[in-house]
């Protein structure tokens, strides 16, 4: 494309004499640096291996260039990355490397109100405040930070703003001298100062705004050259919005049209316009009487009334659904109002019909497959290609500020693209009209592409005027410190060992589909993202391409080029939403299979909820947030020699332990700490040998008796020698510890919660029973149904007047002032029998040290029962025990006996597999 010189404030002409320095190099202004940089990549993508890179962005040659700014940003692999490392990365040591740091355990809270986070959409975002307190966290200035999901790149906005001393007061944290952060608890934090970011996505849309947001911008060039673009618009296209004043014949300037769609009553066949009969009194009605034989019918049981219109694109004619205005807001001499079409306003809309579009429009072919939320035919709604989703005035205007923007040079070229973009698909047929709520226009349906039965045509000046003053907020970078790269995070080009911390917020499995909700944007951009790198369960797209094992595939591939790119002993902060068990599974078995070691797992409250949130049965409100760490190479190089000992076990153990809170607080009470506890625990020295390819050298029994002969112990929880002392001083300040909530779902549940039960307070069958029941109400349907009587008698010791009284129940006793006094004078040994009798038939949790008899006495009765399983001729199990799942797959893999775990697994239903991570992580590795 030809692209005609502009006026000098196109060219960021206050940037054009000053000398730039980038990379290390330097040049005369920032036109010499582009061109620089833009020969080289265009040298670049002459090379066919280049383009072969995972994730290639589908498009021309042209197209890649016209979006990029490199080195800063390119719309396709960044090939300068390398070269941005060695200019602001520190080469990583281990010999000279003293970073610690225990997980960010705080739960975050951040709204969306934002100036800077609202200023353009897109289908997640994390507030980019939040992502602040985890990299503050975390980092120190001249750190590099990566994001490989980066969407809009907030973690790139986030990283930036570290050296704001003005944000960084916003969150609540406190400055000391020049640089020190203290939080709110006066505790040192980090330094103030600007650390540097690369950021990477497989969509260009979604790099396109991430380059945008965080690339340096001369706002008062932009907002020269925003206005003069909306008036030249006027002097060019203005008649097309122009309207005659009910009151004067003056010309009025249309702010926007509603349309209805029109349908046909189902008893007389007369036409319905929906507007009329269901919304113009001021609420949508779900009863609608036909104007014509006054049946009384609803929008769903109505068919479209459809025209039959010649598609431009297809050269044929092709089924529309017919579509009417019915109301005009206008405004004259800035006093707004409205009218319904008249007949100029009839021959206005048939003489935009006939205009020609000025310049490039996308006619790309919508494919059948495309992933929809509502589950509409877009074929009856006459959507056959992107241009079909415009109304043919606004298709018209779109195409002429796309030329007039692709003229411009310099920075403002992808800005003032950027401008336009963020209110792009209010001008499409998204836009929905709503009769209440604090605006009625600009209603898009996020998550999805939904078109409405009553809809809003918009201005140019109705949707962009008021961004201009809004985007004038984009004046709080004064130099780039970001690096920012289009395609797959399984190939982003980074040396090993080379990032300091990694923040992501990686796709959510099917909720999403992100490349299907980005077609209008990436259409106009002239990119596409190359889906066959897309790491989604797509719900019309039966390939096993877009299926659960593909999607934990692609996350492993991904999760691995992270776990290369991390330096060992850094930090991974995984933000993730998703309801679904298996797909929250696949991401933790994606983390694990590349190395990582979950120590933390937290929720972020965005304070306010998607669609799907709202409406959704079952969605999850609340975002989890996993902390991860790359162990260190000591550890690494020390299991290579220890692995499969049990000095190796503990070895991981130790270290595990320095990684983890020390203590956590919540409203004045102390929280509990999951990963300290011995389940967990043990569950992460199993997963460490499992995906290194290790045997576990002990039994579950074996590890609760280490446990408690090496580690200090406090409230359920495990520490070091030197933690337990910051935790006793610390436990002090505070009264109570909050109790571990617990959901019994299955058998482990059950006894997870039994043992809390009866670590409080020893107790009898008849009292726990009535407890239990209440407990079990949401038992999963595939797990065996077992009688509380059988889980007790399986994990834990009954009393019954047979020898000295259990120093579990000795002890309980004495939190009696009642029993203290009785208990004068007396010993577990010589209790007497009003004290026996107390003690009596009561249920305690096993000393760990001898619990080894009652533990192979239990997995002998789980094995039996795999065997059961393993013989059964049924090809699909519908009731199991999941322990006895778990305990068979454990033994075959120990035994080497893989061809068991893929037979036995082929029994399970692959929804019960895919859910369960123990099960997962046997089947994964066999």
């Amino acid at each position: 494309m030809t692209q005609a010189k502009q006026p000098s404030f196109l060219d960021n002409s206050p940037q054009k004499q000053d000398p730039v320095e980038c990379l290390g190099l330097t040049f005369e202004n920032d036109e010499a640096r582009r061109d620089y940089f833009t020969k080289k990549l265009r040298k670049k993508l002459q090379d066919p291996e280049f383009r072969k890179i995972e994730g290639f962005p589908l498009g021309e040659d042209e197209d890649i260039l016209a979006l990029s700014d490199p080195p800063y940003y390119t719309a396709c692999p960044n090939p300068f990355i390398e070269d941005f490392i060695k200019h602001y990365g520190k080469p990583y040591s281990p010999d000279n490397d003293h970073y610690h740091r225990e997980p960010f355990a705080v739960d975050v809270s951040e709204g969306k109100s934002d100036p800077i986070y609202l200023a353009h959409s897109y289908h997640t975002k994390v507030p980019h405040k939040a992502i602040m307190r985890y990299i503050l966290h975390y980092t120190q200035p001249g750190d590099v930070i990566f994001d490989g999901f980066c969407g809009t790149g907030m973690t790139g906005v986030a990283t930036q703003l570290c050296g704001s001393k003005k944000v960084i007061e916003s969150l609540g944290y406190l400055l000391q001298g020049d640089d020190l952060i203290l939080n709110t608890r006066g505790e040192p934090v980090s330094h103030l100062g600007v650390r540097q970011v690369v950021l990477n996505d497989l969509s260009p849309a979604a790099t396109f705004i991430a380059y945008n947001y965080n690339i340096p911008v001369d706002t008062d060039a932009f907002k020269m050259a925003a206005r003069q673009m909306l008036d030249k618009f006027e002097m060019t296209y203005g008649w097309m919005y122009e309207t005659k004043h009910n009151i004067g014949g003056v010309a009025g300037r249309i702010n926007y049209v509603i349309w209805s769609d029109v349908f046909q009553c189902n008893h007389c066949q007369g036409e319905i316009v929906f507007w009329a009969e269901a919304v113009k009194d001021g609420q949508v009605k779900d009863k609608i009487l036909c104007p014509h034989c006054g049946a009384e019918v609803n929008k769903r049981s109505l068919d479209r009334v459809t025209t039959t219109v010649l598609d431009a694109t297809l050269g044929q004619p092709v089924p529309k659904a017919k579509r009417v205005p019915v109301l005009i807001n206008y405004s004259v001499n800035g006093i707004r109002y409205e009218k319904e079409p008249d007949e100029d306003d009839l021959a206005l809309l048939t003489r935009i019909e006939n205009e020609l579009i000025p310049g490039w429009y996308p006619t790309r072919r919508i494919d059948e497959d495309i992933d929809l939320w509502y589950e509409r035919d877009y074929r009856s709604l006459g959507i056959y290609s992107i241009d079909a989703f415009f109304y043919k005035r606004s298709l018209i205007m779109v195409a002429f500020f796309r030329a007039e923007i692709r003229k411009t040079e310099g920075r403002l070229r992808g800005f003032l693209w950027f401008w336009f973009q963020s209110v792009l698909m209010g001008f499409s047929l998204l836009n929905r009209y709503r009769v209440k709520g604090y605006s009625q226009v600009n209603q898009i349906l996020s998550g999805t592409l939904y078109v409405g039965a009553v809809l809003a045509e918009i201005s140019p000046w109705y949707a962009l005027e008021g961004k201009i003053k809004r985007l004038q907020a984009f004046n709080f970078l004064s130099r780039s410190n970001a690096l920012i790269g289009t395609g797959s995070t399984s190939n982003t080009g980074l040396p090993d060992n080379s990032i300091d911390y990694i923040f992501t917020d990686p796709p959510f499995g099917s909720n999403i589909i992100y490349s299907d909700l980005s077609i209008i944007w990436e259409a106009w951009l002239g990119l596409s993202t190359n889906t066959n790198a897309e790491a989604v369960m797509h719900r019309r797209k039966k390939k096993n391409a877009f299926t659960l094992e593909a999607y934990t595939r692609l996350m492993t591939q991904c999760f691995t080029e992270m776990y290369r790119i991390l330096k060992p002993g850094r930090w991974i902060t995984v933000e993730f939403h998703n309801s679904k068990n298996s797909i929250w599974n696949a991401i933790q078995e994606a983390m694990l299979r590349a190395g990582f070691v979950v120590a933390d797992v937290r929720t972020l409250d965005k304070q306010t909820e998607t669609f799907k949130q709202v409406t959704t049965a079952g969605a999850v409100k609340q975002d989890l947030v996993i902390s991860a760490y790359k162990p260190n190479e000591g550890l690494e190089e020390r299991f290579k020699l220890e692995g499969g000992s049990e000095e190796g076990a503990w070895d991981f153990v130790r270290t595990h332990l320095r990684q983890l809170p020390v203590f956590t607080a919540k409203g004045g009470q102390v929280e509990p700490i999951a990963e300290r506890m011995d389940y967990l625990l043990f569950d992460r020295m199993v997963a460490f040998h499992v995906q290194r390819g290790v045997m576990v050298p002990l039994s579950a029994t074996e590890f609760y008796a280490g446990l408690e002969q090496r580690f200090p112990k406090r409230d359920e929880m495990y520490f070091l020698p030197d933690q337990v002392a910051e935790y006793d001083r610390k436990r002090m300040t505070v009264k109570e510890v909050l109790q571990l909530q617990l959901f019994v779902t299955d058998e482990s549940s059950a006894i997870q919660w039994l043992k809390q039960q009866l670590t409080k307070k020893p107790q009898t069958f008849q009292e726990l029973q009535p407890q239990f029941m209440s407990e079990v109400k949401a038992w999963q349907k595939h797990e065996k149904p077992l009688e509380l009587i059988e889980l007790l008698a399986q994990t834990f010791l009954v009393y019954n007047d047979q020898g000295p009284v259990p120093a579990q129940i000795w002890s309980w006793l004495g939190k009696s002032s009642t029993n203290r006094e009785i208990m004068a004078g007396q010993t577990r040994e010589t209790a007497d029998a009003a004290l026996r009798n107390k003690a009596q038939d009561r249920w305690y949790v096993p000393d760990p040290n001898k619990a080894g008899d009652l533990e192979k006495l239990r997995e002998k009765t789980l094995l039996k029962e795999f065997e059961e399983y393993r013989e059964s001729k049924q090809k699909r199990l519908r009731v199991f025990r999941l322990e006895a799942m778990r305990a068979g797959f454990k033994k075959a893999w120990q035994g080497r006996d893989y061809a068991t775990i893929i037979q036995v697994a082929e029994k399970i239903p692959d929804k019960v597999l895919q859910e369960d991570q123990k099960l997962l992580m046997w089947y994964d590795q066999a």
